[in-house]
């Protein structure tokens, strides 16, 4: 346990009084209470002043690596477990008392954390531990560490003056408002509409699946004896999107989409000017460092190093895509047309995935909903984790948990200490090396929606170990977090494929975290470029796609059958249809993102809606009514001040690594526990102790090649 400011026989009583200063092994989630907010991280944010005064009153002689470099990693360590808390809480458990309590100390936060790299004595310190012979005979990994430290000033701007390094001092607590500000209004406005149905022929077309989950839902928001008689459809992606996919009723489709359309576009949760404000921020910041714009500022250490070439890697792509992108397009309005007996025009966005899937079961025989049943969540998890023993030597096993004075027994060992979670859904895991029986890391899944939780799927970690003084490891912990398909009062969570490959990309992402070996916490796990940070997550998928993988994991929630054959014959054949228009629209997205970063930015414009259309013609499908842009709920970009900002491209480039380094799976077997080791071994234990395209030379032996790619999408011509 770090505790910093008090001695051992103080610990008990302080741990009580400061809940959000425990230990992460040890975390009691009931505990965490906003009251204590203000006082812990205020705690926090004193004991990190005190350790960063250690470091500035270093003379130049004194510097060593322990004292200087290692000493600043060191500084935020409770601070940052703290407020790593705070901010998991109001990602998952949002309440209006949480909230106001992560306002009030958010910009404290952010301003220390500003501060540190703007340091002019911290600084001086690490240019005179740079020029001492210690650092000249540093090994490679705390060479690493170093440089990468240097850079990280260097970057932010240490060598500026100081009425500039205050201004980004100042930019970096605007930001961090605003950005938080953006997120609440994309969860608030996501939560306030719903749809109610109280007539059953209306649902025509609608899985039985999608149907449960929308009276579940009505008995919850309206009551169960209204709810028992109606059906409530929400903006969570696993009410919406069966209702756009399936739902027969033209007009219902039509709100449900137009709703989802014109989110955060009014008073009160209006987006735009939140977005207005935080490229005006980021520009400037990029204009004080001597940036061009923001791309070249948070790109200048990734893969791709500048905006031009992001930028020119998306326009690659979509060129060799557009011809399969308009010609999918033409074909679904053709189909339409023949099946009602019409003239050919453009759709509605409201009929495009609804045509879509007719088409799909026209020409494959395939229904997606078909594979739902074999994906019942826990099915799917335990056979991902018998995978992941099988390909990567790792053994992962449940613990029981306990939700204030509820305890779920889970897993196989009733000694097992129970683990405190946020959530009675919330599960806990234990992962081992399999031979050595080492324990490598722990972690959280928390899996389904609600009000209180925002949306989407992420990975994200309270603790990243270190080697201890008697060469042992630390454990890591992490946690990964979707909003999925939930269970029935009748049925298991029956996830959607798309779901399985939801889990399987955070769990790569986990995987990268937990298997880090590198000594230095700021160089392990996933702390490396975020244009190479999604080749562990994005590789997990192929193995959805893989009978022989399949197996392990998609077993039917009744009769505990395989998918048979001739249905996953017809998902392949499947697998790529509309996939021009799948891709262009993860390149429509990284063209918005860099529009907005490397023009809009530095450029007056009345419109924004207006601006971007005009920008992405060419990404875009014509459509009878023309969608607004996702920029106003685009919560990658704009929920923290940098995240994916001028960087979605990441995706893309990471896609092209992991469709690439699969070959070799494909080469020496997807289960060959040999590539597996070499994979685990060369990038996920690696973290950013080297540089990333030298970590992907290491396991494939040659520069990424982007054919696979298009290979696998169905798009070479």
């Amino acid at each position: 346990m770090q505790f910093g400011l008090w001695n051992s026989a103080s610990i008990k009583i302080k741990m009580i009084q400061n809940p959000f200063l425990e230990s992460p092994e040890n975390q009691s989630w009931f505990e965490l209470k906003p009251e204590f907010i203000r006082t812990d991280i205020t705690i926090a944010l004193e004991q990190a002043e005190k350790n960063l005064q250690k470091i500035r009153d270093l003379k130049p002689e004194q510097a060593t690596f322990a004292n200087s470099v290692k000493a600043l990693e060191n500084a935020s360590l409770d601070l940052q477990s703290a407020w790593g808390l705070v901010s998991h809480l109001d990602s998952v458990c949002n309440t209006q008392e949480l909230r106001e309590a992560y306002n009030e100390m958010l910009p404290a936060v952010s301003s220390f954390g500003a501060k540190i790299s703007l340091d002019p004595v911290l600084w001086k310190a690490l240019q005179a531990f740079e020029e001492s012979e210690e650092a000249s005979n540093l090994n490679l990994v705390d060479r690493r560490l170093l440089n990468e430290t240097l850079l990280d000033f260097k970057e932010a701007g240490a060598d500026l003056p100081d009425e500039k390094r205050k201004r980004l001092e100042e930019i970096s607590q605007e930001l961090a408002k605003v950005t938080q500000k953006f997120s609440e209004q994309v969860l608030d406005a996501t939560n306030e509409w719903r749809i109610v149905v109280h007539e059953e022929k209306k649902l025509a077309g609608l899985p039985e699946t999608a149907k449960e989950a929308a009276r579940q839902t009505a008995i919850e928001k309206l009551g169960t004896e209204k709810g028992k008689s109606s059906w409530v459809f929400t903006l969570h992606a696993p009410s919406m999107l069966p209702v756009l996919q399936y739902l027969e009723d033209d007009d219902i489709r039509r709100k449900v989409w137009q709703a989802s359309d014109s989110l955060c576009v009014n008073d009160p949760h209006a987006n735009e000017p939140l977005i207005r404000k935080i490229i005006l921020l980021r520009q400037e910041k990029s204009e004080i460092l001597g940036k061009n714009d923001f791309a070249d500022v948070v790109l200048s250490r990734r893969m791709a190093k500048n905006g031009e070439k992001a930028d020119e890697f998306i326009m690659q792509l979509h060129e060799k895509t557009i011809p399969f992108f308009n010609n999918e397009n033409r074909e679904l309005e053709e189909f339409k047309a023949n099946k009602t007996n019409q003239d050919t025009e453009l759709l509605e966005p409201w009929e495009v995935a609804y045509w879509s899937e007719k088409l799909k079961k026209e020409r494959y025989d395939f229904d997606s909903e078909d594979l739902r049943p074999f994906f019942p969540i826990q099915s799917v998890l335990e056979g991902m984790f018998e995978l992941t023993s099988k390909v990567f030597g790792l053994k992962i096993e449940e613990r029981p948990t306990k939700f204030e004075d509820q305890v779920f027994e889970y897993g196989n060992n009733s000694d097992a200490v129970p683990q405190s979670v946020w959530h009675p859904e919330v599960r806990f895991y234990d992962l081992f090396d399999e031979q050595s029986e080492q324990l490598l890391g722990s972690f959280y899944a928390d899996w389904h929606p609600r009000s209180s939780k925002r949306s989407g799927a992420w990975m994200n970690y309270l603790k990243t170990g270190e080697p201890t003084e008697n060469g042992h490891r630390e454990a890591h912990i992490g946690l990964i977090c979707g909003n999925l398909t939930a269970p029935t009062p009748s049925k298991p969570a029956l996830l959607t494929h798309y779901e399985v490959e939801t889990v399987f990309h955070e769990f790569g992402h986990l995987l990268h975290h937990l298997c880090g070996n590198v000594p230095h916490r700021s160089l392990n796990g996933v702390n490396v470029a975020w244009d190479f940070v999604e080749l562990p997550s994005q590789i997990m998928e192929n193995w959805c796609w893989e009978k022989e993988s399949l197996d392990l994991f998609a077993r039917h929630h009744e009769s505990g059958d395989t998918i048979p054959e001739s249905l996953f014959r017809k998902m392949l054949r499947a697998r790529n249809f509309m996939a021009g228009n799948t891709m262009m629209r993860q390149l429509a997205f990284a063209k918005l993102d860099l529009h907005i970063h490397r023009f809009l930015a530095k450029h007056e414009f009345e419109d924004l809606e207006a601006n971007l259309s005009e920008a992405l013609n060419s990404f875009l499908p014509k459509r009878k009514s023309t969608p607004r842009s996702i920029a106003l709920r685009f919560s990658h970009l704009f929920s923290s001040p940098v995240g994916y900002a001028a960087a979605y491209y990441s995706y893309k480039w990471a896609e092209v690594l992991d469709a690439d380094a699969f070959t070799r799976f494909k080469k020496e077997g997807i289960m060959n526990p040999n590539t597996g080791r070499d994979f685990r071994e060369q990038i996920l234990s690696k973290g950013n102790s080297e540089p990333p395209d030298q970590l992907y030379r290491n396991f494939m032996g040659r520069d990424p090649n982007s054919e696979p790619l298009m290979n696998r999408s169905g798009l070479s011509t």
